[in-house]
């Protein structure tokens, strides 16, 4: 037994963490996916961002972003990011991280999140 999706459903999200326009978004297998991570496909047209956020103490996340098409910036802390197609970036739980399409086109990237797990628990 096998499932399939096509990442042509999407969800439209605006303003996403105080961001600026809509990210359209396809969470790949959400009902049934039992890793203990979440993977997506977004879609930002120019001038769209998510807003600056951190996933810490109470709902500690790591997200790695790895950008398929398209140029943009993410901010880092206090860092300042260019991203293009074909890099990724981790986000860290607890590092205060968004991102801008700067680009002149649609900028298309696959988000991966979860929950970080102690060093010792892959020992």
């Amino acid at each position: 037994m096998y499932e399939k999706e096509s990442d042509s459903d999407f969800q439209v999200v605006r303003e996403a963490h105080g961001g600026d326009g809509a990210i359209r978004i396809h969470g790949f297998f959400q009902e049934t996916l039992r890793l203990p991570v979440r993977v997506a496909v977004w879609e930002l047209d120019p001038g769209a961002s998510e807003g600056r956020h951190a996933h810490g103490d109470e709902r500690p996340l790591e997200e790695m972003y790895y950008f398929l098409e398209g140029e943009g910036v993410m901010w880092m802390g206090e860092d300042e990011v260019a991203v293009s197609a074909g890099e990724a970036v981790l986000a860290p739980a607890g590092v205060d991280h968004g991102l801008r399409n700067t680009g002149d086109r649609t900028m298309r990237l696959v988000i991966v999140w979860g929950t970080p797990s102690d060093q010792e628990d892959n020992e």
